[in-house]
C-alpha cells in the first residue's frame, strides 16, 4: 500500500520546511509514504526547498493556475505514481501532520472512500460568533446540496482512496473543497469525517482579502456548483417565484376589473404577462440544464475511463519532475500547537 501526501504550493519557501518537518515518513497500514509538492507558478525558491527537504515528487505548473487546478494536478499525478491513498494538506502547516494516521483510518477500515478533517470550528474560542455562524451556514448549505453529513466543508485536510480520486474532477478555479464534496455526494462516494488538530497560524490567507470577500465568492461557488448538479430544481424554483409573481399582479388586475376600474390597472396585466413569460423561459432553461447535466455525467464517466486507461499504460504525470533519491534531512521539531483563530479556508 502506498500513501502519497500532496501539498499545493505558491511561494511557500519560508513555510514549507516546517510543514514537511511535521509530516510523517511512516504511517501504520502503508508500506510506503511519499511526498508530492505541486508548485503553482511560484516565483521564490519553493522547488529548491522541496528538493532539499526530501520531497520525492514535484509537479511544476508553468504559471499560477489557482488552488483548484493545483489540487487536481496533484490528484492526477498521485494516481499515476501509484498511490493507493492520497492525503491533501496545506503548505502553511495549518494541520497537524500527526493526524494523518487518524485521517486515513476510515479508508483503511474499508468504511469510507473519502475522509474530511473536521477542525471543529465551533469549539475554537478565538473564532468570533459571526465567523462561527458563517462557517456553520456555509457547511449546512453544502451538506444539503451534497446530501452528506460533513461538518467542516471548507477543510483542505482530507484523504481519498484510489477509486474516489479517480472520480473527482474539479472545474472550479476558486476552490476544490466545496465542489469535491458536492460531486462526491452526488456520485454516492462514501464520505466520513474525523476530528483533527491545527497548528498556530503562520501567515494571512492569500485566497481572499477579507471574510466578506470569502463569503461572497463561496456563495457564488455553491450556487454555481449546485446548479450544475441540480439544474432542474434550481430553475424550477426560480420559475415558480416568477409565476407566483405573475399570478399576484393578475389577481390585482382581476379585482380592479371586477370593481369597474380595470382600465386603471392595465400595467398589472402587462407586468403579469412579462413575469409569466419569464417564468416559462426559466423553466425551459431548467429542462435544458437537466439534459446538459446528464451529458456532464456521461463526460465525467468517460474522463474516469480515460484516467484508468492512462494508468494502465503507465503514462507519466503532466509537468512532472523526478527528484533524485537522497537521504531526507533530520526532521526539525515542529512548534507545539496552540489554539488560535484560523481562516475558514486557509490556503497556500
Amino acid at each position: 500500500m502506498k500513501l502519497i501526501i500532496q501539498i499545493p504550493c505558491k511561494d511557500e519557501a519560508e513555510q514549507l520546511p516546517a510543514t514537511l518537518a511535521d509530516l510523517p515518513r511512516r504511517v501504520p497500514g502503508f508500506d510506503t509514504v511519499e511526498w508530492l509538492v505541486i508548485d503553482d507558478g511560484s516565483t521564490d525558491d519553493t522547488i529548491a526547498v522541496a528538493r532539499e527537504h526530501g520531497v520525492q515528487h514535484i509537479v511544476r505548473l508553468t504559471n499560477n493556475k489557482g488552488l483548484a487546478s493545483a489540487f487536481q494536478a496533484g490528484m492526477d499525478a498521485a494516481l499515476k505514481l501509484g498511490a493507493d491513498v492520497i492525503v491533501n494538506t496545506d503548505a502553511d502547516n495549518q494541520y497537524r501532520g500527526q493526524d494523518i494516521e487518524r485521517l486515513v483510518q476510515p479508508i483503511l477500515a474499508g468504511t469510507a472512500d473519502m475522509v474530511i478533517g473536521d477542525r471543529e470550528v465551533h469549539s475554537i474560542d478565538e473564532f468570533s460568533p459571526l465567523k462561527k455562524r458563517l462557517q456553520g451556514l456555509g457547511s449546512r448549505v453544502v451538506r444539503a446540496a451534497s446530501a452528506t453529513g460533513v461538518p467542516d466543508t471548507t477543510s483542505g485536510f482530507r484523504a481519498y482512496n484510489r477509486e474516489a480520486a479517480l472520480q473527482i474532477i474539479i472545474v472550479s478555479r476558486f476552490t476544490y473543497t466545496l465542489e469535491s464534496i458536492i460531486q462526491a455526494g452526488k456520485q454516492l462516494v462514501a464520505i466520513d469525517h474525523v476530528p483533527v488538530r491545527t497548528n498556530p497560524r503562520t501567515r494571512e490567507s492569500r485566497l481572499f482579502p477579507s471574510m466578506w470577500s470569502y463569503v461572497r465568492r463561496n456563495a457564488v461557488s455553491i450556487f454555481r456548483i449546485y446548479a450544475q448538479y441540480e439544474p432542474l430544481r434550481v430553475f424550477l424554483a426560480l420559475a415558480g417565484v416568477l409565476l407566483l409573481g405573475a399570478l399576484g399582479v393578475w389577481t390585482r388586475f382581476i379585482v380592479a376589473y371586477a370593481q369597474g376600474n380595470g382600465s386603471g390597472h392595465v400595467q398589472s396585466l402587462i407586468l403579469g404577462a412579462v413575469l409569466f413569460n419569464a417564468g416559462v423561459v426559466v423553466a425551459a432553461l431548467g429542462v435544458i440544464g437537466d439534459l446538459l447535466s446528464a451529458q456532464r455525467t456521461m463526460i465525467q464517466r468517460t474522463h474516469e475511463r480515460v484516467r484508468r486507461i492512462e494508468l494502465a499504460l503507465h503514462i507519466e504525470p503532466s509537468h512532472y519532475e523526478r527528484v533524485e533519491a537522497s537521504a531526507p534531512p533530520e526532521p526539525v521539531p515542529a512548534p507545539a500547537p496552540v489554539a488560535r483563530e484560523r481562516d475558514p479556508e486557509h490556503v497556500p
